[in-house]
């Protein structure tokens, strides 16, 4: 059984972040299953600290982006959107390049907040980070008319 709201593909989730963040650094999403939300990203120059490895803030952005779409596919958009509360990394393993895949699971979802496990591997599937995020499932508010 799906956890999400509304069916969807991981191609048309990238329409969600065009023009965002999560495009100017290149995050694709790659896999959505029936508990799972896949994205992916290039590492290279662009996305490294000065000893030339990933900087751990694009690995802690790739593991909110992922979090934070699949948290927010969990609820009627028309009623509700997901903002992050606190994210922690850790991180494993340096990468200086290739190919990394983050996968956000559900620890818990509620009405009131979500809680998200987040691995990023790198093309040979060696642990580089692992995330938590917290999210708030808060009311949207009726616009001004």
């Amino acid at each position: 059984m799906s956890i999400w709201f509304s069916a969807l593909t991981a191609e048309s989730l990238q329409k969600v972040e065009r023009g965002g963040f999560a495009e100017r650094i290149g995050i694709q999403f790659t896999d959505l299953g029936t508990d799972y939300l896949c994205a992916s990203l290039e590492v290279t120059p662009e996305v490294h600290q000065p000893y030339g490895v990933l900087h751990g803030g694009v690995s802690a952005a790739l593991a909110e982006t992922v979090g934070s779409v699949a948290a927010n596919l969990c609820v009627d958009p028309e009623r509700f959107m997901c903002l992050g509360q606190e994210l922690n990394a850790n991180h494993l393993r340096p990468v200086s390049s290739g190919r990394i895949t983050a996968t956000a699971r559900p620890f818990h979802i509620g009405h009131r907040s979500q809680v998200w496990g987040i691995e990023i591997r790198d093309a040979r599937e060696r642990l580089v980070c692992v995330s938590r995020l917290t999210m708030a499932v808060v009311p949207r508010r009726a616009s001004a008319a």
